[in-house]
């Protein structure tokens, strides 16, 4: 194939733009090719360009040229703003390290500073550990005036955020004694928004499981959350703060060691006195008490000393609009049945805890219904047939009319026929759903005003005898 040339165009240099621009026009519109011309052959006629893609060419290549400029720029704003940042917080630690009595004020200025910088941006957080900004801050709160204090203990929360390297140097700092000093010396006159922040740097502090014993072992954290929790101010928002309270030891009550700092502390009445109150408390209170429980025989004790600590965890399954809260109570009542002493049995079985398992095991969510259902068979078992057995009434045969005696209907025939090929447990939990639904219409019939010697007919007791095959066994 002849090589397709310009002949009037003019000479243009291979390597300017111009030269570039027209070689890739020349390609376009008639195929150029490296193929020597043959001698001899004419050259092909030129086809000029339109006249406006020299003029677009030029235009593509300002805007290109434009877009690199302003790459170049925003690159040099960001390095800057960088360079900026970091010498804002390089001054901001540098003040913080100031020494003597008359610099106490600008080291809480530059905490709040602290504070500021570190509250929306991790890389912050990061770099002003980096730059030594913890332990000044640490240092702050052996400073006298209660705004240092909480600059300070603000500051120290906002470093901790998602960072648990700064959670980890600020424990090791030593703010946990520093703190528990600063309540100590200050009660009880310490300031509520003191005590307030003082609750909020521990809960931060104690999501890292690293620090949960350190926090546990020192004297005083886990007392005075529980008094915080127990008698929050009532000038603040009294549920927000006990609400932070109860987070605190919930995640302390997450490591075994901690436990028996906690029920001696006296927390175990103080959560079931809190379950009902709100629904998030309510929900933590039982998380909390399902760790203790879990964690040692002196928990489960601390549960059945408490007067009323059955009937109220038995209230909670009937909480049909918090499932989380069921769950947490039927785990508590199922430790308890399988660890405890055989008086809590009792203890559960007389505050009415066979119905309502029957209710959860089959209305309730998986989690629940499968807690219950084991609860119900612990209930079945042999070190538990006594306290089972106080409660269930004999299903009684009707009357026979004809000899004044007693006969057994069909269905009750059925029934025992069909109980033989039954285990202990299933024909236990079997004899409570009858006892539920006798009881149910027992009620119903004096609510209607029935004679006392109404009988159900055999067609609602094969009901009651089939709902019992519902049950996840």
């Amino acid at each position: 194939m002849a090589r397709c040339e310009v002949v009037a165009g003019g000479r243009w240099s291979p390597f300017s733009a111009a030269g570039i621009r027209r070689r890739l026009l020349e390609a376009m519109l008639c195929g150029a090719t490296n193929h020597k011309r043959k001698k001899g052959a004419e050259p092909p006629l030129s086809i000029p360009p339109p006249p406006d893609e020299d003029r677009r060419l030029e235009k593509l290549s300002e805007l290109l040229q434009a877009e690199a400029r302003e790459s170049r720029s925003r690159e040099e704003a960001e390095k800057k703003r960088k360079i900026e940042a970091f010498e804002e917080m390089q001054g901001v630690v540098l003040r913080l390290q100031e020494t003597g009595e008359d610099f106490d004020r600008r080291r809480a200025v530059a905490a709040a500073e602290v504070r500021r910088l570190a509250k929306d941006n991790p890389e912050a957080r990061q770099t002003l550990a980096m730059l030594g900004a913890i332990p000044p801050l640490v240092g702050l709160l052996d400073a006298e005036d209660s705004e240092s204090h909480i600059s300070a203990l603000y500051a120290l929360l906002n470093l901790g955020i998602g960072n648990d390297e700064n959670k980890s140097a600020i424990v090791k700092a030593g703010a946990v004694h520093k703190m528990l000093a600063l309540i100590e010396s200050g009660l009880p006159t310490t300031p509520t928004s003191t005590a307030e922040a003082i609750v909020a740097v521990l809960l931060s502090l104690g999501a890292l499981d690293a620090n949960k014993p350190i926090i546990g072992a020192s004297s005083g954290a886990i007392l005075f959350l529980v008094n915080f929790f127990r008698t929050p101010n009532p000038n603040t928002n009294s549920t927000q703060s006990k609400d932070d309270a109860l987070r605190a030891l919930f995640n302390l009550s997450i490591s075994p060691s901690n436990a028996g700092q906690l029920i001696d502390s006296g927390l175990v009445p103080c959560l079931i006195a809190a379950i009902g109150e709100d629904a998030n408390i309510s929900e933590r209170a039982l998380a909390v008490l399902s760790n203790l429980v879990a964690a040692s025989p002196e928990g489960r004790s601390a549960v059945s000393c408490v007067a009323d600590a059955f009937p109220v965890l038995v209230d909670v399954l009937n909480w049909s609009d918090e499932p989380g809260s069921q769950e947490k109570a039927a785990y508590i009542l199922m430790v308890m049945a399988h660890k405890s002493r055989g008086v809590d049995r009792a203890a559960m079985a007389a505050a009415g805890i066979t119905s309502a398992l029957l209710e959860l095991a089959l209305v309730g969510s998986a989690l629940a219904q499968k807690r219950a259902s084991r609860i119900l068979e612990m209930f079945s078992e042999d070190k538990g047939k006594e306290a089972l057995k106080g409660g269930i009434v004999a299903v009684s045969a009707p009357i026979d009319s004809s000899g004044g005696g007693r006969s057994m209907s069909a269905a009750s025939v059925a029934e025992i026929e069909e109980e033989k090929g039954m285990s202990e447990e299933r024909r236990a939990v079997r004899r409570l759903v009858v006892q539920s639904w006798q009881n149910n219409m027992r009620r119903i019939a004096r609510r209607a005003n029935l004679p006392p010697d109404f009988a159900p007919s055999d067609s609602f007791r094969e009901l009651a005898a089939s709902s019992s095959k519902s049950l996840p066994f």
